[in-house]
């Protein structure tokens, strides 16, 4: 399979989304090949399953099952759209992908980060990201950004600080466990520096 995978993770407020914009606005001007998409969502059934994640008034939602609808929509996702454009030697460029999974349910949850990586597995083929790029803003940054009207406030940006610190946490066991492709890139610049370093970083692989 061809193609490079390029996956985006950060705590919420990021500036992720930004970020790709800014990549995709690059790679249109230098006629790069590529389709932007995110997670969960990215194609329709996808995107139901969205809508039922991340409902606010969810809240009665079960860990495991919040891991699981997550591995269901991630696998819809990456057989309809992310492995096609990859045979189609295309750049991905995805907002989220496994690694949120395992910072998020894996270890804030509390579901154990090898268990939701069994899941996944088994979901997506044992695909993983050519390049994942970590937009390093510390939780407190970051939720203080959402907060301030960033974008829509979703049912995971109302857990509480302790609860976003360990989806930090669990972010930096992610980097021990997948060192080859995880990238930090300091997202407390400007947006313009951040997305300047992210495509910098992107160049080499492309290369």
């Amino acid at each position: 399979m061809n193609g490079l995978f390029i996956t985006f993770e950060g705590p919420e407020g990021s500036g992720k989304t930004s970020v790709i914009n800014g990549i995709k606005a690059y790679f249109e001007d230098n006629a790069i090949d590529f389709i932007a998409t995110r997670e969960p969502g990215g194609i329709r059934i996808a995107e139901d399953i969205r809508s039922i994640i991340l409902n606010k008034d969810n809240v009665e939602m079960d860990a495991h099952a919040e891991a699981l609808l997550f591995a269901a929509s991630r696998s819809q996702h990456f057989y309809e759209k992310v492995k096609p454009a990859m045979e189609q030697n295309k750049v991905i460029l995805c907002d989220r992908f496994i690694d949120s999974s395992l910072a998020y349910q894996g270890h804030a949850r509390g579901l154990g980060i090898d268990n939701v990586y069994e899941i996944n597995k088994f979901g997506i083929g044992n695909i993983m990201p050519d390049l994942t790029i970590f937009i390093d803003v510390p939780p407190a940054v970051g939720l203080e950004r959402v907060f301030n009207n960033i974008r829509k406030i979703d049912r995971l940006d109302l857990e509480n600080l302790e609860f976003h610190e360990l989806v930090y946490e669990g972010y930096m066991e992610v980097e021990k466990r997948f060192p080859d492709r995880f990238v930090k890139v300091n997202g407390e610049q400007t947006i313009e520096q951040v997305t300047k370093d992210t495509i910098d970083i992107i160049k080499t692989y492309l290369k």
